[in-house]
């Protein structure tokens, strides 16, 4: 059993994670074999994703002093046997992994969402799967951007082309056209 001082080190921690944190996924990993929950976290780990497994108790402690205390649909999911997994840079992270890793196998299945926070915002099991796990992820979205700032210079690149373009068009058509009479 752990002592006072073990538990309030954990709480400290937790607090510490989900201040830092841009996102938090909770989930219920009963059934969860740890051959797989090895694999998950192995996933985290390389995402930068801290996963942990908390008692309900000590995240109800983390949170007091928070926006999130109290909040009657994160207590409400808090029962039963709960693992938390932060996400520090991409909010979307977390969420993806236990998507991906719950679509690989009926056995993976079991692993449920409860719940999620993001940016204060407590979302249900559905909104995290169904939005926070659908997000762009920060690599996508540097993408996304970088296509947008390249666009207008790709079109200016092509404008500036089109004339010499169209010469070497004349120029071929004018060739061909001396071969064809010689």
């Amino acid at each position: 059993m752990a002592t006072r001082t073990e538990k309030e080190a954990v709480v400290s921690s937790v607090k510490e994670s989900f201040d830092k944190a841009m996102a938090a996924v909770f989930v219920n990993f009963e059934g969860i074999d740890v051959e797989q929950v090895t694999d998950l976290r192995a996933r985290f780990r390389a995402a930068g994703v801290e996963y942990r497994v908390v008692k309900n108790r000590l995240i109800k402690q983390a949170l007091k002093g928070t926006a999130l205390e109290g909040n009657e649909v994160l207590e409400s999911k808090l029962k039963g046997m709960t693992g938390v997994a932060w996400s520090f840079e991409d909010p979307s992270a977390a969420a993806k992994i236990i998507k991906k890793f719950r679509k690989e196998s009926d056995a993976n299945e079991k692993l449920e969402f409860k719940a999620g926070v993001l940016d204060e915002e407590v979302l249900t099991a559905d909104r995290v799967e169904n939005e926070l796990a659908n997000l762009p992820g920060k690599d996508e979205l540097r993408a996304m951007l970088l296509a947008q700032l390249m666009a207008p210079m790709q079109q200016l690149v092509m404008q500036l082309n089109a004339p010499a373009q169209n010469l070497g068009y004349v120029l071929d058509a004018y060739r061909r056209k001396q071969e064809g009479e010689g």
